[in-house]
């Protein structure tokens, strides 16, 4: 005779795994925490601007990941502003630690789930804001940072991490030119946390967008229109040359997965 008993607890035996419903943990994550190591590597052993990382292998064995996964750690970086990758050289921290700050706040803004267009928004709006107080307080060394910002951007075609810190320094410098820190701080911030959503197929798979292969000139040509109004003191061209910027960033927000 059968018990019972035993049936209702064969019944109630479940028919899967609970851990199946587990999955592994994505490459971008993995990608996040050693973006996280890398940061703390650069504030314990107090790594300065120009101070070269070790080479990708060796920091893939010590923190017991993929190059693969380096890799894409150190193209975010390259967007946070805190290093520069040179084919060919390595990778160069190109901003002190006090940037660990700015890049925190980025962290936040990246986290807004809202449309990426309302962020390039108010990028357009912080820097339109430190553009008008900056041509009554410009300075020459201003303009010269500029210039020298535009020069490299010249001198990276092919090269998109070059591009990408050359045209972040000609930003920062202008916002810089406002003579508010405060607001130089939260500007770099959030074009950071722009720049990043702009060159995601850069970070995650490592491909330069079509634009800057193809409208290399014209992108040239809208930051030299900014610096030309900047030298004029032209408010209104200025305002012009800034909605003409943002709108190409719209652009190529809305064109990153081509």
């Amino acid at each position: 005779m059968t018990n019972p008993g035993a049936e209702r607890s064969a019944d109630t035996t479940p028919t899967t795994d609970p851990l199946d419903a587990v999955t592994p943990l994505p490459v971008t994550r993995r990608a996040d925490q050693v973006v996280a190591r890398i940061q703390e590597l650069i504030v314990h052993e107090s790594l300065e601007v120009g101070d070269r990382l070790p080479p990708e292998r060796t920091l893939a064995q010590r923190f017991g990941t993929s190059r693969a996964i380096v890799s894409q750690a150190l193209r975010t970086l390259s967007l946070m502003g805190l290093v520069e990758i040179r084919p060919g050289s390595g990778v160069y921290i190109t901003r002190n630690t006090a940037a660990m700050v700015a890049s925190s706040v980025s962290l936040l803004v990246q986290t807004h789930q809202g449309d990426p267009e309302e962020i390039a928004e108010l990028r357009f709006w912080l820097e339109t804001t430190g553009a008008t107080h900056a041509l009554t307080r410009l300075t020459q060394d201003d303009l010269d940072r500029m210039d020298a910002a535009l020069d490299r951007m010249a001198q990276s075609s092919g090269r998109l991490s070059a591009w990408i810190h050359a045209d972040s320094d000609f930003h920062a410098a202008l916002a810089n030119a406002s003579g508010n820190a405060s607001l130089v701080t939260l500007y770099e911030s959030v074009h950071a946390a722009v720049t990043s959503i702009v060159y995601d197929a850069w970070i995650a798979e490592d491909r330069p967008p079509r634009w800057f292969i193809d409208e290399f000139d014209q992108q040239m040509d809208l930051h030299r229109t900014i610096l030309d109004a900047l030298r004029d003191r032209d408010d209104a061209k200025l305002s012009d040359a800034l909605a003409a910027h943002h709108d190409a960033l719209i652009d190529h927000l809305r064109r990153r997965d081509e």
